[in-house]
């Protein structure tokens, strides 16, 4: 701050109270910054200073964060993920991988039977068998 680079520590704080400066270590487990996009930063056991100058305080964070990913966009991932896995009808491609499997059947042909029987597994293999 002062660019006190060989200064004595002691010479330093001396200086900083003089100018009306307190400097104190917090003893903190951990800090999260919770971003305007909803991610936050988790430090865990970081080193934290609390600078007070003339009533303006100001915090330092020394330690290296996590990025947490805010729960709408893990909600929104699953969500694109399970549309990925059903077509339109609402269909999960595990089921037409099952109704192959069980009848020997295409997957054309499967998602088929599963669309006419409203998704019922048994009903679909049985219609295809």
């Amino acid at each position: 701050m002062f660019g006190g680079g060989g200064m004595n520590p002691q010479k330093m704080q001396q200086m900083m109270k003089q100018m009306g400066i307190d400097v104190d270590e917090i003893d903190a487990t951990e800090v999260v910054i919770k971003q305007a996009d909803g991610d936050q930063l988790v430090f865990d056991d970081p080193d934290v200073t609390k600078m007070d100058a003339r009533g303006q305080e100001t915090y330092q964070i020394i330690g290296e964060p996590e990025t947490v990913e805010s729960a709408g966009e893990i909600e929104a991932e699953a969500e694109s993920a399970e549309s990925t896995e059903s077509d339109e009808a609402g269909i999960p491609q595990d089921d037409v991988e099952l109704v192959v499997q069980r009848t020997g059947a295409t997957e054309a042909d499967a998602r088929a039977a599963l669309e006419a029987t409203d998704g019922d597994l048994a009903a679909a293999i049985s219609r295809l068998e």
